[in-house]
């Protein structure tokens, strides 16, 4: 029960990311074009698969702010950094995440090794 209350109620974790959070936007706004575009894409796509208070989003945005600002210093095309298969990158991006279908895949194989240990 803590760990919920960790998670979704604790009022000074809320505030720090969220802090945190309108730092990385203004960030971002700040990039050129391309990678500003590609950014939001990302974003809108990643947050479709949070799971829990998802506050690991957070480090993966801001791990993801870090490798555009290194493509971007050293004039690098957006794309050169993702590959043109942006949602294959967004899955690498998702792997170490809570995320709903992680949940799904984790439910459906823990059934089917409990049904087939019990018969």
């Amino acid at each position: 029960m803590s760990d919920f209350f960790n998670d979704y109620f604790n009022v000074k974790r809320m505030i720090k990311e969220t802090r945190e959070y309108k730092q990385l936007t203004a960030h971002v706004d700040s990039m050129p074009e391309d990678y500003k575009f590609v950014f939001k894409k990302i974003q809108s796509y990643i947050w479709m698969f949070t799971s829990g208070a998802g506050y690991d989003m957070m480090e993966v945005q801001q791990g993801l702010v870090e490798l555009f600002d290194s493509g971007i210093s050293n004039g690098k095309n957006v794309l050169e950094l993702t590959g043109d298969d942006v949602a294959a990158f967004c899955e690498e991006l998702l792997s170490n995440c809570k995320t709903y279908t992680g949940n799904w895949k984790d439910k459906l194989n823990r059934e089917i090794q409990e049904g087939i240990v019990n018969k």
